[in-house]
């Protein structure tokens, strides 16, 4: 019997590692290149702001095949050549099978496997659909008290416990509510916050989740490239939970950390310029290849689509501005 997020913990190690994830979902930055290229861009605004130290940290958790990245950094090298010649790149990866194909778009990059391990001095963080992949615990209400859920054979099995804390008022969940906490993703958010606050810098975070903690089961799986039975075939779908996004910013600002944000993906993509980068490349492209473009961006931003479920959301030194796309 194992606690639920050891579980995913494991599970998720296991796929990772063995597994083409791309087989099963597809992220933003393999949809359009414009997502990559905005990202790069806002760091290079970032920098600048910051006074543009030399050398700057540019790091990337959870960097997928490295194409984020590898379209950051063109875009970079091409608008901003002094960014590019301060950064150091560096990425946060667990999975050998990964860190190879990253390798190949990155050369000159460094890897490590935890964001303690990044080295000292002014850092700009990019996350995109890493924190989502983070074991999560779930506590179950029921009656006056609470219970969480382990998991055994391929089926949950329920231990009482103690209340799982602030996320968890008695009074604002249900009998046979679910309440979720990842204590990984606060762990890095607090480590995150301290590092900023001293060291200087911004991290940017996209994932889906809602703006506010609320109680909810939202665990799920996917294999084959369809939603699956989270217990079922670990080591063989890739599982995933809603970020809890108020969550990890009351940690980051309790290490030292300003926090921007919250907003929908598809508001921040729109004010970063995803529209006009992406009309400037179809032009040049046939038709076919034009609307495949356009509907890219459609499909990152709409709300009906990955605009609002998706979040975005900035940790950074207190003395920083308004980050970009980020003023009201």
């Amino acid at each position: 019997m194992q606690r639920l997020d050891a579980f995913m913990a494991r599970a998720n190690a296991a796929y990772y590692a063995s597994r083409d994830p791309y087989v099963d979902f597809t992220t933003a930055p393999e949809i359009s290149q414009v997502f990559g290229e905005l990202l790069g861009l806002w760091a290079a605004v970032v920098w600048d702001m910051m006074g543009r130290p030399d050398p700057v940290i540019l790091a990337e958790a959870g960097p997928g095949r490295g194409t984020l990245m590898a379209d950051a950094l063109r875009a970079v090298r091409a608008v901003a050549p002094d960014f590019a010649a301060a950064l150091r790149l560096h990425l946060l990866e667990t999975s050998p099978r990964l860190r190879q194909a990253q390798a190949g778009r990155l050369p000159g990059a460094t890897w490590h496997a935890d964001v303690a391990d990044l080295p000292a001095g002014p850092l700009l963080l990019l996350a995109n659909e890493f924190f989502d992949a983070l074991p999560i615990r779930q506590f179950v209400r029921r009656g006056a008290g609470w219970m969480e859920r382990y998991v055994l054979d391929g089926r949950f099995v329920e231990i009482a416990c103690p209340a799982p804390g602030r996320e968890a008022p008695d009074d604002s969940v249900p009998d046979g509510g679910v309440v979720e906490r990842c204590e990984s993703a606060l762990a890095i958010a607090a480590m995150l916050g301290r590092r900023l606050a001293q060291a200087g810098g911004a991290a940017l975070l996209l994932d889906y989740g809602p703006q506010a903690s609320a109680p909810g089961d939202s665990l799920q799986a996917l294999a084959s490239g369809r939603p699956a039975e989270p217990l079922a075939q670990p080591g063989n779908a890739d599982l995933t939970a809603h970020v809890d996004f108020q969550a990890i910013a009351e940690a980051a600002r309790a290490a030292g950390a300003a926090v921007q944000g919250p907003l929908p993906q598809g508001i921040l993509l729109a004010r970063l310029g995803l529209y006009q980068r992406t009309d400037r490349l179809a032009r040049s492209q046939p038709p076919q290849r034009a609307g495949s473009l356009i509907g890219a961006a459609q499909r990152l931003a709409e709300p009906d689509r990955m605009g609002r479920l998706f979040k975005a959301m900035a940790l950074c030194h207190p003395a920083l501005p308004s980050l970009p796309g980020f003023a009201a």
